[in-house]
């Protein structure tokens, strides 16, 4: 038996935790491939190098760099579908405990997903939408940009550079480092190391938190 994974922070206290939502706190992989794959196709576009850059921004900037005559039409279709086909979506191990062990006041989602999408998602994984998400829709640019993670902050009424940030994509990762945020790799997804020297965990299982008046703290469950 291998020995569990060390627990991330030992004895740091974070004012509030803001989680990425897909690959994070979700899987949604297998219903975002089968979309996008059909849409790629449908548009006489390569589907790997589609799946390959979709990852972690949001809609619109995918499309942009795909360079589609209409963007903003295009990421309305494929969100469309997303929202129609959650087939497969469920929550990475752990999760659900992990986010009930938190004040509602104490944590945040901060997706690159539209609201809609989040919310269809959210509620096919059985998490709670809690009562501050971030989506696509409220800042001008998104990941690897911080300011979502700043407004995250913000609406929780805390400074950002005393949160911790749940993310699992590289893109995530710098958004939360250039907010000035510590931050987890949330390595379920991925069957090859992320590359970043931030800590990761699989999963959320065996973890919980401790919470005091001054903040919050990872401890083994």
């Amino acid at each position: 038996m291998t020995d569990p994974a060390p627990t991330p922070y030992p004895g740091r206290r974070f004012a509030a935790f803001l989680f990425d939502m897909d690959g994070t706190l979700i899987t949604s992989i297998e219903s975002a491939n089968r979309a996008w794959s059909e849409w790629a196709q449908g548009h006489g576009i390569d589907p790997h190098h589609v799946l390959s850059i979709l990852h972690g921004v949001r809609t619109i900037e995918t499309m942009r760099r795909l360079g589609v005559a209409d963007p903003e039409k295009e990421a309305a279709a494929i969100t469309a579908r997303e929202i129609e086909d959650t087939s497969g979506v469920t929550a990475i191990p752990g999760a659900a405990a992990f986010l009930a062990a938190l004040p509602t006041e104490r944590w945040a989602i901060v997706t690159s997903a539209s609201r809609p999408l989040a919310e269809a998602r959210l509620a096919a994984a059985g998490i709670p939408v809690p009562p501050v998400l971030v989506t696509s829709e409220d800042v001008v640019h998104g990941k690897p940009d911080p300011a979502c993670f700043r407004l995250g902050a913000e609406r929780l009424g805390v400074d950002v550079a005393h949160c911790l940030v749940f993310e699992d994509t590289i893109a995530g990762l710098t958004a939360a480092d250039a907010a000035g945020a510590a931050a987890i790799a949330i390595t379920a997804t991925h069957t090859h190391p992320i590359g970043t020297a931030h800590p990761a965990i699989p999963d959320y299982r065996g973890l919980t938190v401790a919470t005091e008046a001054d903040g919050l703290t990872i401890v083994a469950g």
